[in-house]
């Protein structure tokens, strides 16, 4: 059964942990809302960065539910310098989970954060309540590509502003996923 739709913030207008949605994003945003709220939503958990937060504040504000944050679904620092190459350290991630630039997080530390967060999400509440998880693309990339080996960096370059994946958890505790944003 679903319980974790895991969300890619819409258009931002940078990188910056406060770089707001663009106009068109803020659209996307009330796009999203439209969307996600006739599923039985019970709680909504984003990462502090601003343009997560604009990503969902609609909907939260759609369904009467309070915007949660948790700073281990930010995204990944890649260097605290802008480098070059750097989709080039994205791609090795995937194959290299301990790889990083100088003074920035590897895939693996990414990883292991996202995953920590979403655990007890997926663990917790009502069987048929969903909790959204409002994220960026490298830290939900790793995460898609921790539950099946085949969403690698093709899979990060094919997410859009905004996506949402469903993830599920079977009776013998595996995850899976499905895109469910179109």
């Amino acid at each position: 059964m679903e319980r974790v739709l895991l969300v890619r913030h819409c258009e931002s207008s940078g990188q910056a942990p406060d770089a707001p949605l663009t106009a068109r994003g803020l659209e996307q945003a009330q796009a999203l809302a439209e969307f996600l709220a006739p599923r039985p939503i019970a709680r909504i958990v984003s990462s502090p960065y601003l343009r997560a937060r604009q990503s969902v504040a609609p909907l939260a504000g759609k369904l009467g539910l309070e915007l949660e944050t948790d700073v281990r679904l930010a995204e990944r620092r890649l260097s605290p310098e802008p480098i070059d190459g750097w989709r080039d350290v994205v791609k090795r991630s995937f194959d290299e989970p301990d790889h990083r630039a100088p003074g920035g997080e590897s895939g693996g530390e990414t990883l292991a954060r996202g995953l920590a967060a979403l655990r007890p999400l997926l663990d917790s509440g009502k069987s048929d309540a969903l909790v959204v998880v409002a994220s960026h693309g490298q830290l939900l990339s790793l995460v898609l590509h921790s539950i099946d080996g085949r969403f690698g960096f093709a899979g990060w370059e094919s997410l859009s502003n905004p996506d949402v994946h469903a993830v599920a958890r079977d009776a013998a505790g595996r995850l899976s996923f499905r895109r469910v944003w179109s």
